[in-house]
């Protein structure tokens, strides 16, 4: 019997969420995003382990040590500064290899080596792609090279469930996982100057917490 006690944290996470957005607008003072962001991913957290109710799900605490490492992410990330702006980076690379592990470790079983090798060879086109188009050079440019193939794996592994296994959750994973590339690059974007636009601020965090509702949505589904 599925409980429906997730939909008590959900309200409080959509609360916070939305009060996040509005401190990226005009309609609020800009601290009071910063105010209840660190209660983002611990919200989200709460609402992924009440939906899970009783059933044991294969790589739950694992979902769950990713939002912790987003947590952790978005605290480090709130200061301006090269270190908070690389150890936020860590704590997100961290988060990216905890959806890996449960979602490739579904997605890529039997897959073939052929495969593997064109993959990684489109992935680390993409990426090189990426970085230059941003204009990431010296000490930056091999941290900011893994991280990117991070996120191009986590892409793949969700690709690859919605064409080897199929079904909703796998679609609603692939577009958890192509949000949260696109709101890493603009955090690049804006981190090396450039693509500035108003409101900037606004979607990024717009499109990163959609992605991790969906990456948590999508896994909770890959149960039924």
């Amino acid at each position: 019997m599925k409980s429906t006690l997730w939909r008590i944290p959900a309200l409080f996470f959509v609360a916070a969420a939305v009060t996040n957005l509005l401190g990226h607008t005009s309609l609020a003072p800009d601290s009071i995003s910063e105010l209840v962001k660190p209660a983002l991913l611990p919200l989200l957290a709460l609402t992924t382990l009440a939906a899970a109710g009783t059933t044991d799900i294969k790589g739950l605490k694992t979902i769950l040590l990713a939002q912790l490492f987003g947590c952790t992410g978005d605290i480090l990330l709130i200061p301006d500064g090269f270190l908070p702006f690389v150890c936020g980076m860590l704590a997100f690379l961290l988060g990216h290899v905890c959806y890996m592990s449960v979602f490739g470790g579904r997605s890529w079983k039997g897959l073939k080596l052929s495969t593997w090798i064109i993959a990684l060879i489109v992935m680390a086109g993409a990426v090189a792609g990426l970085v230059a188009a941003i204009g990431i050079k010296g000490a930056m440019l091999a941290p900011m090279a893994v991280y990117g193939m991070a996120l191009m794996m986590l892409i793949f592994s969700a690709l690859m469930g919605v064409v080897r296994i199929g079904g909703r959750a796998w679609w609603i994973i692939l577009c958890g996982a192509v949000l949260f590339t696109f709101s890493d690059a603009l955090i690049a974007t804006g981190s090396f100057g450039v693509l500035p636009f108003t409101g900037k601020r606004f979607v990024i965090m717009l499109t990163y917490l959609a992605a991790q509702s969906l990456l948590a949505a999508g896994f909770l589904r890959l149960k039924e």
